[in-house]
Order: structure tokens, then C-alpha cells, then sequence
């Protein structure tokens, strides 16, 4: 293919009639009053979007336009290309013809990328444009550091030898501690498992082996296998970035620390646990620079997304968010403090452990080993003239009274319960002790959810059922089972083969309604589950389930998993 010639954006589009003379001018100043690209400030200020952009420098150049998202990228073609030069050139190889290299650039009107890269590559190129924010994400994803992981372990194994690990000497290093291996070891894992989206990291010694793996999309995965003999000096550097006790190796410990991975801020959570091998460490990442969600973006539907905000409007009342471990209740509960917290209103937060810093609202951590437990915590908020109390959890009878007295007493309190469903949830707080009054009278809705894995958009694929899929579908399709299209995923590098690639929820909600406040009044716990039952009108965490396999956005198995959670 010939060498590109120069050629002017601006011109380009306003004479594909995107841009006005007008927008134009305007970008140029501001082009050079902020030094930014000119694409960029296009963007920005919403002139065009990025797709435009490269669709018309395609169309310009006479070139591809490739949409990443689309495009089942191969690791080993795009490492032809050097990272850095990948990331300095907004550049990434697509695709090997032997003599030449198709190469997919953000601004394939760069000249001297285009020299440096095919004096880099020594082959021909063919050039394609793509996005520059898909491009990126692509790079972050291939150039993962996996192997750099693998050869900082073995790194490490041979500085440790055969000798045992000096804690004075690692515990009191500062001078370069960047520069040892398991502080590097430590940093490429982080970065690594902030590119794959992981939000667990966990390191465990087996007999022979450390391995470590990532929780994505809520499945383990193997990260990479180490020597046993640098478990220990994980393991100490660990407990030394989070204040925790280096010499206890019998007991399991907590702990929280915080880092940077790629100028974003992570807090960690931080589990110690003894095993017969060494100690278990697991690391829950939580990514402070990603923001807080709003209701009407984690899946939940419109209507039930409305009902919600209805019943957050009202002064007092309890709220409770239900489902089991790992379920996105947190994200729930964020996501409602977002939209409640306000200069006119107080809130405060009883939580263990804190897991998201938001502006405005007065957090508290509880602390069990100096009796600082929810129901003391929880007694003082209440002297604090808060409007909005939420309570992490709902762990005995007393924090659940505590908790629901303040509803009774002019306060809106959201907090979250251990329970299958909506409907069983007031059966289980009179079983922890509260008195029927209170549950009538107090709880306000029942929020249940699961969360279930999105089928990657890049690879998804008509999907037909089997046998046993089909008669589960027909619970809640009848005989359209069999006249709708289904989706999975095939695998691809977007998804790292699994098939899918980010989770949404499931929810389904009971609203205490008088009828159904009346029934939980009673003594026939029997009689109030039917009743409850009739006020949800079937919107079960079953049928939003299924609703996402007809819609397309998960797969039936998927939803048979979440599925039999809520069903046993």
C-alpha cells in the first residue's frame, strides 16, 4: 500500500457535511488554546462521534474502517507490534498476509507513526482505521501481563533460594523496594487484574505449587502457577502494605489497603487464612475512580426502577436488599444513597467494611475487636439527627429491631438481609426475633437479586436449545418456546473464550402494600406468603431471568444457574 498523504480533519468532515464551518472554527480555537487534538475536541463538544470520524477518514483514504468490537482480534498477531509503540501510535496489527500487515490506526493520516511502524514490523502495510477508545481497550487487554508475572516469580524463587525469608530485612526495606521482585511481582498482578476486570484476587499454596487466580464476571480463573517458596514472601509484603500482623500465621486476619493501578485508585480488601500449605490470601479489589452506579443502569426494569425512587421519596420506612453473597446488593444500595444524598438531607452509613468512599455521606466502619458492632453504631447514628441510615447488614435480632425501631421513628433505613427471595424475607425477620408489629408496620419493599453473566456482544451466535433447556423455558413461555431466537457466545479474545463478558442483574421486588402489611400482621405465615405472592403479579427473579435470555442479553444456562439458587 502507498504512503499515506497528509490530510486535514476538519476538512474532511465538513465536507462530508458532519461538521459545520462554524464547529470547525470554534474546535480550531480551542484546538489552540488547550493543545488537545482536534478529533478530541470534535468529540467532546459533541460535534461528532468517534465512529464518524473514522468513518470518514476511511472514506477519505480510500482504506477499511474495522469496528473492533466486532473483530475477533488474535494475541499473537498483535504482538507483531511492540506495546509501546502500540500505545504511542494508536496502532494495533490485525492481521498477517505474509508479505504485509494489516494495521488498524486511530489516525491513519499520521505520517511518521506509519514510518515508524513499518521500519518496526520490516513488511508492507496495509492500513485500516479504527476507533481510537475500542483500539485501547484491545491493547490493554492482548499486552496482558502474564508473562511478566511468570518471569517475575521465577525471578523471585531465585533470589529466595533454598534460604529462609530475612522479615527484619523486608519488613524495615525502603531503599528501592520498588525494585524487588515481589513488590514488582505484586504490582504486575494488579495491573493485570485491573485490565481483565477481576474483582477477586486470590493466591493459594497448594502442595507443590502457588497459584494464583482472578474472579471475573463472577467464575475463577487461572492466572498463572509459581513456586511454593515465594507463598511466604507474598504473604509478608502483603500483611506489611495492610498494617496486619506479620507474625501471626495461625490465626485469619482482615485487613484493607489501597493502590494505584494505571492512575486509577483501588481500595483492597484484604483475608488472611491459615491452610495446611501456608496461608490462603484473598483480595477483593474495589475500584474507587469507576464511580457510583445509578438504579437505572445496573439492569434493574424501568418500571420497578420507578417504584423504587417512589418509595426512597417517602421520610421512614425500611428498605431491605436481599440475596446471597456476591449478588450486587452493595451496588444497589450505592446506587439509591447516590440519588438520595443531598445538602438538605443527612446520611450516614454503618457498614463492614466500608467498600465505596462517597462524598457527602458520613461513613462508619464497624469494629468488632474493640465492640464497636453495628447495634452500638447504629444506637449512636441515631443521636446524630441523620435522615438516611443505611445498615450493611442485618446480622442478629438486635441490630434488625434497632434498625426498625428508627424506621417507626421518622427515618428511611436501607440495609440488607440473607433471604432467597422478596416474599420470604418478612418470614425470616419474625424468625430472628422482631415483632410482628414492627415488620407490618416499618418495611416498606423487599428488594431480591442475583447477578447473571452478559453474553459478549463481539461473539454472540444463534444458539439452539437443548431438551431439558427448552422445557425449563416453557414454565414461563408456554409453546413460544420454540418460535424465538436464542444467543450465546462462542469465544472470542473480546471475552477470553468464555462466551461472555460483563454481568447485569435480576431483581424482583415486594412492595408492602396494605394487603400484603395486613397478612404479615397475621399469624399464618402460609396465608401471607400467597398474598405476597399475588401482589408481585409474577415479576419473579425467574422471569426477569428469562426475559434476559428472550431479549438476548444472557443464555439460558446462565439463567438456569441463578435460577436454581432462588429455587432450592
Amino acid at each position: 500500500m502507498a504512503r499515506p498523504e497528509k490530510v486535514r480533519l476538519g476538512e474532511i468532515l465538513v465536507q462530508q457535511k458532519l461538521l459545520s464551518e462554524e464547529q470547525l472554527q470554534f474546535s480550531l480555537g480551542e484546538q489552540k488554546r488547550t493543545g488537545r487534538k482536534l478529533g478530541r475536541v470534535f468529540i467532546e463538544n459533541g460535534f461528532v462521534s468517534e465512529e464518524q470520524i473514522s468513518g470518514a477518514l476511511a472514506k477519505q483514504l480510500n482504506i477499511p474502517y474495522i469496528n473492533l468490537k466486532f473483530f475477533n482480534v488474535r494475541s499473537e498477531i498483535v504482538r507483531l507490534l511492540p506495546e509501546t509503540q502500540a500505545r504511542r501510535f494508536r496502532a494495533i496489527a490485525l492481521e498477517d498476509r505474509g508479505s504485509s500487515l494489516v494495521i488498524g490506526m486511530a489516525d491513519p493520516t499520521d505520517l511518521f507513526a506509519y514510518d515508524e511502524i513499518a521500519r518496526s514490523v520490516k513488511r508492507n502495510i496495509e492500513l485500516a482505521v479504527v476507533n481510537e477508545g475500542e483500539l485501547l481497550q484491545v491493547v490493554d487487554r492482548i499486552y496482558r501481563r502474564t508473562d511478566e508475572i511468570t518471569d517475575l516469580a521465577r525471578e523471585l524463587e531465585q533470589e529466595l533460594g533454598d534460604s529462609y525469608v530475612d522479615f527484619g530485612a523486608l519488613a524495615g526495606a525502603t531503599t528501592g523496594a520498588e525494585e524487588a521482585p515481589v513488590v514488582k511481582l505484586l504490582q504486575s498482578v494488579f495491573d493485570d487484574a485491573a485490565q481483565v476486570r477481576a474483582s477477586d484476587i486470590h493466591i493459594e499454596p497448594q502442595a507443590e505449587r502457588l497459584q494464583i487466580r482472578f474472579r471475573i464476571d463472577g467464575v475463577l480463573h487461572l492466572q498463572t502457577e509459581a513456586d511454593i517458596k515465594i507463598a511466604a514472601s507474598l504473604a509478608l509484603r502483603l500483611k506489611l502494605m495492610s498494617d496486619l500482623d506479620i507474625s501471626e500465621k495461625r490465626l485469619p486476619q482482615d485487613g484493607r489497603f489501597a493502590v494505584k493501578v494505571r492512575q486509577h485508585p483501588i481500595d483492597v480488601r484484604i483475608s488472611t487464612m491459615p491452610t495446611q500449605f501456608g496461608e490462603s490470601i484473598v483480595m477483593r479489589l474495589l475500584n474507587q475512580g469507576s464511580g457510583t452506579l445509578k438504579l437505572d443502569s445496573i439492569g434493574m426494569p424501568p418500571n420497578m426502577v420507578k417504584k423504587l425512587r417512589a418509595i426512597l421519596e417517602r421520610p421512614n420506612g425500611l428498605v431491605l436488599v436481599t440475596g446471597p453473597t456476591g449478588s450486587g446488593k452493595t451496588t444497589t444500595l450505592y446506587g439509591a444513597l447516590a440519588e438520595l444524598n443531598s445538602p438538605e438531607r443527612k446520611l450516614i452509613t454503618v457498614e463492614d467494611p466500608v467498600e465505596y468512599r462517597l462524598p457527602g455521606i458520613n461513613q462508619v466502619q464497624v469494629n468488632e475487636k474493640i465492640e464497636l458492632s453495628f447495634a452500638r453504631v447504629l444506637r449512636s447514628a441515631l443521636r446524630q439527627d441523620p435522615d438516611v441510615i443505611l445498615v450493611g447488614e442485618m446480622r442478629d435480632q438486635e441490630t434488625a429491631q434497632i434498625g426498625m425501631r428508627a424506621a417507626l421513628t421518622g427515618h428511611l433505613v436501607l440495609s440488607t438481609l440473607h433471604t432467597n427471595d422478596a416474599v420470604s424475607t418478612p418470614v425470616r425477620l419474625l424468625d430472628m426475633g422482631v415483632p410482628r408489629y414492627m415488620v407490618s408496620t416499618s418495611l416498606q419493599a423487599v428488594l431480591a437479586q442475583r447477578l447473571v453473566r452478559v453474553v459478549c456482544e463481539s461473539c454472540a451466535t444463534p444458539y439452539e436449545l437443548k431438551p431439558n433447556e427448552a422445557e425449563w423455558l416453557k414454565f414461563e413461555l408456554g409453546d413460544t418456546v420454540a418460535a424465538r431466537k436464542y444467543l450465546h457466545g462462542r469465544g472470542c479474545s473480546h471475552c477470553n473464550g468464555t462466551g461472555y463478558r460483563g454481568r447485569t442483574g435480576v431483581y424482583e421486588m415486594l412492595e408492602m402494600t396494605e394487603a400484603v402489611a395486613d397478612a404479615a400482621g397475621h399469624e399464618d405465615p402460609a396465608q401471607f406468603m400467597k398474598v405476597a405472592q399475588a401482589a408481585m403479579g409474577g415479576e419473579t427473579l425467574r422471569r426477569h431471568a428469562v426475559a434476559l435470555v428472550v431479549a438476548g442479553r444472557t443464555t439460558v444456562s446462565e439463567a438456569m444457574r441463578v435460577s436454581n439458587q432462588f429455587e432450592d
